[in-house]
């Protein structure tokens, strides 16, 4: 392939990731295809690192002139912004999905867009721990970078499920593009978070590595019990939950 040819696929595939994850409007002048975001898929961990150093720089800059659990309630709600909510969206949906009866009244929960009790419980909790540990990062030494490390592990979930567990609708969604995408960009994706965790943050960038594993391992299972497979709500759940447990695991190893 040319040299040009290349250079156009990968911007395409780092527009792709960036606008796959957040609601950064980088494509809106792109016609961004599938293609484009199953080999942006190897680029989410960048897209998280960046997501995690604008979460600590506010949070940061902000403990210094309000009590680090406001500032770090601020760090969290730009985090939404910048991604528009859609993991927890998906968080809510798998969590009510994977708490129904059946395997098909499971794939029907996630389907609709009303909220229950297990859904509400899930964004509840996770919110609470996410920002209870941002809070008590954001005082430590280099604070931004066990974030950027937490956010980069959080965004490898998606992938290491993409990789072990079939898609588990029979019908196009949200989800099939990365669970059918290359597994080769899923591959270099996991390797990249780890480097880019260990780079930013050695030791607390291992523990966020292993704190999103295990969400991703845990989160796997629960699917796979109930739909057989992963959906689009399955992997997004999978980025709120790792990159929360990354989160708490960089602040157990600080």
């Amino acid at each position: 392939m040319p040299a040009r040819s290349v250079t156009v696929a990968v911007l395409r595939a780092g527009v792709a990731a960036t606008t796959f994850l957040t609601r950064v409007p980088l494509g809106a002048r792109l016609d961004v295809r599938a293609l484009d975001v199953a080999r942006g898929a190897a680029l989410f961990p960048v897209v998280g690192a960046g997501i995690g150093a604008a979460v600590g720089l506010v949070g940061v800059g902000l403990h210094h002139l309000v009590p680090p659990l406001v500032a770090a309630t601020i760090a969290v709600a730009v985090e939404i912004v910048l991604t528009g909510g859609i993991h927890l969206d998906a968080l809510a949906d798998a969590a009510d999905g994977l708490g129904a009866g059946s395997r098909e009244r499971a794939l029907e929960v996630m389907r609709e867009p009303s909220i229950g009790a297990f859904g509400a419980a899930a964004l509840v909790l996770v919110l609470l721990a996410r920002t209870a540990a941002v809070a008590a990062l954001i005082v430590g030494p280099r604070a931004v970078f066990p974030l950027l490390a937490a956010y980069a592990a959080g965004r490898a979930a998606p992938l290491a499920l993409a990789l072990a567990l079939p898609y588990a609708r029979e019908t196009a969604g949200s989800g099939r593009v990365l669970a059918n995408g290359g597994r080769v960009a899923q591959l270099i994706g996991l390797a990249l978070a780890a480097a880019v965790a260990a780079a930013a943050a050695r030791l607390e960038g291992a523990a966020a590595i292993g704190g999103a594993a295990s969400a991703a391992a845990l989160v796997g299972w629960a699917a796979w019990r109930k739909i057989r497979g992963v959906t689009g709500d399955v992997l997004g759940a999978s980025v709120e939950i790792a990159t929360t447990l990354a989160l708490v695991a960089a602040l157990i190893a600080r």
